[in-house]
């Protein structure tokens, strides 16, 4: 008697699932909106609650530093390349760095085969932005010789698997990639006007600041959700990224769309945020030093 039972259970639940899979697909918002109703988001998280994180370095053999990095289902894999290349004219004492991301059609449906689109473009911006405008490794630790000879590093991250927050995990894995890095001594001759690369000495690089991003969402200019997932992103008024180095200073708040961090007049919304970024960020620093001090 009881087979009968435990198969009809069975059918009803995945008429249920099925029903809400279609309900979540014709309604996004109404989804969301009913989720959040009961104070609980639809992948079983608080509102400020992260999605876990973790880290391996070193995996890209013929790089010259690598990292991956996965939060929640999100996926980027990160590969340092170093060349080198004369300076600037006008920054004889500065090499370059380079950050770049890719969003292939292979990690979500939402993108096509073919050039980088639009929110690649971006998110390589806002990570040039806090690696190299933030001085996180000053260019000119990147000269060989003066005027003449100098590193150039590619810093290329791809995603895997997009499951929203890309900007948060693609930094994370661009800057343990970074520390992951180790460069060849060099020593240029003047003479022949060529640099020398060692085959057995490698130089770890100094990067003056650890920065971390936290970033959230704003839903319905009143519910701020952390993390947010490519399920929220679509549906949220405004996202915005917190950086912070490793001593918790603010390195920058950027913010995409027009909606308003705690519209519903309650002005102290940013400051919580804040201090909820300050928190993450000390823990992802402990990842980080765990992963380097093995």
């Amino acid at each position: 008697m009881s087979e009968p039972s435990t198969s009809k259970q069975a059918s009803d639940a995945e008429e249920i699932a099925l029903k809400a899979a279609t309900f979540r697909r014709l309604h996004p918002k109404l989804y969301l909106e009913r989720f959040l109703a009961e104070n609980v988001r639809p992948d079983g998280r608080a509102f400020g609650e992260w999605r876990d994180v973790s880290l391996n370095v070193g995996s890209i053999s013929t790089a010259d530093g690598s990292a991956l990095v996965r939060m929640g289902d999100t996926t980027i894999v990160c590969g340092v390349k170093a060349e080198i290349a004369e300076p600037e004219l006008d920054r004889p004492e500065h090499g370059f760095l380079v950050p770049n991301i890719d969003l292939p059609a292979l990690c979500s449906p939402k993108f096509k085969p073919g050039p980088p689109t639009e929110e690649a473009q971006v998110l390589s911006e806002r990570l040039n932005e806090v690696l190299v405008a933030a001085d996180v490794i000053p260019t000119t630790s990147l000269c060989i010789q003066s005027g003449k000879s100098a590193w150039v590093l590619y810093v290329d991250a791809t995603c895997i698997n997009y499951d929203g927050n890309v900007f948060d995990a693609a930094l994370l894995a661009m800057v343990a990639a970074l520390r992951n890095t180790r460069l060849p001594k060099t020593t240029y001759n003047e003479e022949t006007e060529r640099t020398t690369c060692s085959r057995k000495e490698r130089v770890a690089l100094e990067l003056t600041k650890i920065p971390i991003s936290s970033s959230f969402g704003v839903f319905d200019s009143t519910q701020i959700l952390a993390d947010p997932t490519t399920f929220e992103e679509p549906l949220l008024e405004t996202n915005f990224s917190i950086c912070l180095d490793d001593s918790g200073g603010i390195i920058s708040v950027m913010q995409l769309g027009l909606g308003i961090v705690g519209g519903n007049g309650n002005g102290d919304a940013l400051l919580r945020c804040i201090e909820a970024a300050r928190s993450r960020s000390a823990h992802i620093q402990t990842v980080l030093r765990s992963v380097f001090s093995n």
